[in-house]
This record gives C-alpha cells, sequence and structure tokens, in this order.
C-alpha cells in the first residue's frame, strides 16, 4: 500500500511553542446556519428565523457558540496530517464566546501553541483557538490539548 503523506509526520518534540497554524476561512451562510441546526436539534428561533431575530434587535440570524467554536476543528487544516502517527488522543477542548456572530459573517480560525507538556513516551501538546470575524475582532477564545507520542528510538 502506497502511503500519501500531505506533509511531514510530526511528534511531540517537534512542535515549538509560538507555533500558529491558521484553517481555511468559512462565511457563515444560512446554508451553514441550517445543516447546523438539523445537526443540532437546536430549533431556538434566534438561530434560524430571520424575523424573529430582527424583531429582537439582531440583524440577522445568530450562530450557536457550538457552530463558532467548531471553525477550530483542528482537522479542517493540516495539523491532524502532521499527526497521523503520533496522535493518542484529543483529550480537551475550551471556549469563550466574545462577541455575536450572524449569517454573512466571515470567520478566521487560527490555533496556537501555548504549552507543551512532556511525559516519558508522551507529551501533551496545549493550543489556544481563536476565531476572528471580517473586522478582526476576536470572537472566540479557547484552548484544546492534544495527547501525542515522543519520536520512536
Amino acid at each position: 500500500m502506497i502511503k500519501h503523506q500531505l506533509c511531514a509526520p510530526r511528534y511531540f518534540e517537534d512542535f515549538e511553542i509560538g507555533e500558529v497554524f491558521n484553517l481555511p476561512s468559512r462565511t457563515m451562510t444560512d446554508a451553514l446556519f441550517a445543516a447546523f441546526q438539523l445537526a443540532s436539534g437546536d430549533n431556538h428561533p434566534v438561530h434560524y428565523d430571520v424575523e424573529y431575530c430582527r424583531a429582537h434587535g439582531m440583524p440577522h440570524m445568530l450562530a450557536h457558540g457550538f457552530q463558532v467554536a467548531i471553525q477550530t476543528a483542528a482537522g479542517a487544516g493540516l495539523f491532524p496530517h502532521m499527526v497521523e502517527d503520533s496522535l493518542k488522543a484529543f483529550l480537551e477542548q475550551s471556549s469563550r464566546f466574545l462577541r455575536p456572530v450572524f449569517s454573512g459573517d466571515t470567520l478566521y480560525a487560527s490555533l496556537h501553541v501555548t504549552e507543551l507538556a512532556p511525559g516519558r513516551s508522551t507529551g501533551v501538546l496545549a493550543m489556544r483557538s481563536e476565531v476572528r470575524n471580517q473586522h478582526g475582532v476576536l470572537v472566540m477564545d479557547g484552548q484544546q490539548k492534544y495527547l501525542l507520542r515522543k519520536r520512536p528510538v
């Protein structure tokens, strides 16, 4: 079997604090709102009824917090391809929602390596997650932690 790699494999000790992994931008379209509503089962009208939102002082539909958080899914970028051979577990994720996101906003997500906690044969890689809108305003931040193998001896 031929193994096709998008990038060189990386192990825990190959990462450095301060590295940034930018993820592809995404414009939050009405179709994405509808797909998220179907997948999540969240039926509050603030997420799908434009007239309800306008009657409550919003310019358009309001994105669900999880709809914003999923923009930081590392799988959207190269990170999972880098750790294909070393990833043992996605350990945790947290998010703080700082500003509203509406249909029509374009989001720019990035992951920043903030901590490297080595163990004997593995290590925990912590990354700050950020989502900014088209105006550069930080709308969400959080943290993700991954358990990675160290390079085999």
